[in-house]
């Protein structure tokens, strides 16, 4: 089932969908169990084929259709390609909405998991060899992680807040670490906790961005994956500074009254992502839809700048659907 659009939490901004990206991949794992009954059914099949042989021919009934069983797509190399589009705030605190494409690039390569970041993509150097079998202890998944932040560097939908100037774009790079607890609730369910650390080095906000993470995702049936997780952001100061800030010269250009933003505690949000496999079979690649709801709070200066008191909403909220192809 690792083939749907994944979502990550629900950041702020044009970019909030594309930032849920990484959260809903479903491991290969949860095809163990439809695996195991194709390959079960196959064996069936096999014995009922030398039990006839034995049989003498007059009371050989007629021979059943062949089984197929199609080998997983998942191996030791395996990718995801998509597109979606999403409903999401023009910047971090706004209430105009905007639509925003997202595209997606998911899978294994050479033993390295990859999954999309927002605009970007963390890498796990301890990702597991896909497996027929439900995994039933803990691992640790870490690696380097980056992520683009466009916030108001591109479409502002306020065009008070547009008076103040766009932004440059930011490239966050850092690592990121979690603990994959398998089997908790189901068979094949998986608990998630984690954290990212990311610093800007392009020199925009030149900051810091702490994200811890808790997720928790399932299969329902053949076709249907679930996933919801809960995260918060915290920021440094020259963060909050960059995007919160009103300076003397963004206020006489907008008439925002001026302020200063220290960090902290960013905000929190939680998202809900459903994928759906359009075959009904989760081994073969193909296909996938997915959906995804999201819902975030910013906290502290972020909700008490101008930019979001007077001209936004401190409630942020995302919605979009995407298309999805494994192989």
């Amino acid at each position: 089932m690792a083939r749907s659009l994944a979502f990550r939490s629900p950041a702020s901004g044009p970019l909030a969908l594309a930032a849920a990206l990484a959260a809903a991949v479903p491991a290969p794992a949860f095809a163990a169990e439809e695996s195991a009954e194709a390959e079960a059914s196959a064996e069936d099949k096999e014995s009922i084929g030398l039990a006839a042989q034995a049989a003498p021919a007059a009371a050989q009934p007629s021979a059943p259709p062949a089984m197929v069983f199609t080998r997983p797509v998942f191996d030791e190399t395996w990718a995801t390609l998509g597109l979606g589009a999403g409903m999401v705030p023009s910047y971090a605190g706004s209430d105009d909405y905007i639509a925003f494409p997202l595209p997606l690039i998911a899978g294994r390569v050479g033993g390295v998991g990859v999954t999309p970041n927002g605009p970007g993509f963390t890498l796990d150097f301890n990702s597991p060899k896909p497996s027929l079998a439900p995994r039933t202890k803990p691992r640790i998944a870490f690696g380097p992680t980056l992520r683009l932040r466009n916030d108001r560097a591109i479409r502002i939908g306020d065009p008070v807040v547009a008076r103040a100037g766009k932004l440059d774009s930011a490239l966050e790079v850092g690592g990121n670490v979690g603990v994959l607890f398998p089997g908790v609730f189901r068979r094949f369910d998986q608990l998630g906790v984690g954290v990212q650390a990311r610093r800007d080095v392009l020199g925009a906000h030149g900051g810091t961005v702490i994200e811890p993470q808790v997720s928790y995702r399932s299969l329902l049936g053949k076709a249907f994956t679930v996933q919801a997780q809960v995260s918060a952001e915290f920021v440094d100061d020259s963060f909050a500074d960059y995007y919160f800030s009103v300076s003397p010269a963004q206020a006489a250009a907008s008439g925002l009254p001026q302020f200063r933003a220290d960090g902290g505690l960013n905000r929190i949000g939680t998202t809900a992502i459903l994928a759906y496999d359009l075959d009904r079979n989760p081994l073969n690649g193909g296909l996938s839809l997915t959906g995804v709801g999201g819902y975030s709070r910013l906290i502290g200066d972020s909700a008490r700048t101008p930019y979001t008191r007077l001209r936004g909403d401190a409630n942020q909220f995302i919605l979009g659907l995407g298309l999805a192809y494994t192989f």
